[in-house]
């Protein structure tokens, strides 16, 4: 039952607000302000009808079909038609998670006051949210430009009746969702179907769920680079702060400061402190702080822009009242065209991709008896048994095919609508396929968590630091050693998920 509430101020959520409605269904409210300007908002429109004056999307057709007036009579029928040709989708839907955040950033954004539509509209858009009804929203179809055109309109779909959408769990009409629920269909007024489809809100909320991802798969590699370092007896003097404060880069001081802090009072590391053999260790575990703090550096920046996009006012026309003796006006823009989400989602493609890479190296570099030290494949008797030796493969496999997803989107563009829309951001599959990248590299990180803490227990008595023991434990609390030969499969999938949840990142809770 939805207990936890969350008061929805148009331009100013915050990401920890945008988080909470991605990990689970709350209750969602509006300040009364909210209501007053979207109802001024809405009688400019009114005004702007009943004065015969033409206005792009209020009276006329859409795109290419901007000069075609539109007769009053028609206006309803207008926005409706709109909504029924834009429903063109394809593909499974969104996940939950990210329906919510749609249909929470698009009230949002209609909340504050410059999209010509009546609060009535976006309250109910509220209900159906709070109700828990889910609109059938597929996520391929949109190019990222004029606005997530297709999803928004399958989201649109479940506000005046049609279309499909779930209630508790079961797909259905979603006519009788809303009955189910207790909310009565909205018939769509002048500019109210343009308002609700125009905007970015499905490339953000898909962004968003790649960077609530990227900023786990983070957290979660930095301890199992951490713990690779004790388990192939590296040296914690890369991380020595003098280091990375002359470089400058405030991700690397940071990363930095976390590999130290997780090593510190480890025995395997005291063990061996004044007899190194090796004079350097391999870059995986040596340069981590300089990769992993670009990562981070890369991850603050891109939400930073997320954040920004999930506040703003990004339909078209936007509709603004007039002020000290000037007239209203209706002003046609291009806040709808996605490209800061496609930089951004490109950019979190780049860092899901090498937190892979940098894991695949890791795990690579135990199971190499010659570079480890550790019995050859992390097994007791290999050769009878083969240990981790096509858990790499499967790693390697991964990190291999988010190379190719890490392409960027946002340098490709397609013309459409007869050319009226002739550069488009292709955001919406840039932030799309983070969500298949962070599976990938979630199940990397697994794998190297189970390498590295196979590599601690080889080095029984000797245990890791305390916070390392804590993130051992975890592991050995879902995973037994790995003694014989097993099926594998499951454990990958069960320290996988201990990765997702952040099960393990919340035994260094106060670190990150």
């Amino acid at each position: 039952m939805m207990s936890k509430s969350i008061e929805l101020s148009p331009g100013a959520l915050t990401l920890a607000q945008l988080r909470q409605i991605w990990q689970e269904p709350v209750v969602l409210t509006l300040p009364p302000e909210a209501i007053g300007a979207m109802d001024a908002s809405s009688a400019i429109v009114a005004k702007i009808i009943r004065e015969g004056n033409p206005a792009y999307g209020i009276n006329t057709g859409f795109g290419k079909l901007a000069q075609q007036r539109i007769p009053d009579h028609d206006l309803e029928q207008l926005q409706k038609n709109l909504i029924l040709s834009h429903s063109v989708g394809v593909g499974e839907p969104v996940s939950d998670a990210v329906a919510r955040l749609i249909m929470a950033m698009k009230i949002a954004s209609l909340a504050r006051g410059f999209s010509g539509i009546r609060s009535h509209v976006v309250t109910t858009l509220l209900d159906i949210l709070n109700a828990g009804v889910v609109p059938f929203i597929p996520s391929k179809g949109s190019v990222g430009a004029s606005g997530d055109l297709a999803p928004l309109s399958h989201m649109t779909l479940t506000l005046i009746g049609e279309g499909q959408a779930k209630w508790q769990g079961e797909w259905m009409p979603a006519q009788q969702a809303l009955a189910k629920a207790g909310i009565t269909p909205i018939v769509l007024a002048a500019k109210e179907g343009l308002a609700l489809i125009n905007g970015t809100q499905v490339s953000t909320a898909l962004a968003l769920n790649g960077l609530f991802r990227t900023q786990t798969l983070f957290r979660n590699a930095i301890l199992a680079g951490a713990l690779s370092v004790d388990a192939a007896k590296g040296s914690d003097a890369p991380f020595d702060a003098r280091i990375h404060e002359l470089r400058g880069q405030p991700g690397q001081i940071y990363a930095a400061r976390l590999y130290r802090e997780l090593l510190a009072g480890s025995q395997i590391r005291q063990s061996h402190r004044d007899n190194d053999n090796k004079v350097q260790d391999p870059y995986s575990l040596r340069c981590q702080p300089q990769v992993m703090g670009a990562i981070q550096d890369l991850i603050t920046q891109n939400e930073r822009t997320l954040l920004t996009e999930a506040n703003a006012v990004t339909d078209n026309p936007l509709v603004f009242p007039g002020q000290n003796g000037e007239p209203d006006q209706v002003i046609s823009g291009g806040n709808f065209h996605a490209e800061p989400v496609a930089f951004a989602a490109d950019g979190l493609a780049l860092a899901i991709a090498e937190i892979g890479a940098l894991a695949e190296r890791r795990v690579a570099l135990l199971i190499d008896a010659s570079i480890s030290g550790l019995p050859p494949f992390l097994v007791p008797s290999a050769g009878l048994n083969s240990g981790f030796m096509i858990a790499h493969v499967t790693a390697a496999a991964l990190a291999s095919e988010n190379k190719s997803l890490a392409h960027p989107a946002s340098v490709d563009s397609l013309p459409t609508s007869a050319n009226q829309e002739d550069h488009v951001s292709m955001a919406t599959f840039a932030a799309r396929r983070l969500e298949d990248m962070a599976q990938n590299t979630a199940a990397i990180v697994a794998i190297e968590l189970l390498c590295a803490a196979q590599g601690i227990d080889f080095h029984a008595p000797l245990l890791t630091s305390e916070r390392l023991q804590n993130v051992q434990d975890a592991i050995r609390q879902a995973v037994p050693f790995y003694d014989q030969d097993r099926y594998l499969a499951p454990d990958i999938e069960a320290v996988k998920a201990l990765v997702l949840d952040e099960s393990l990142a919340a035994t260094a809770a106060d670190l990150f």
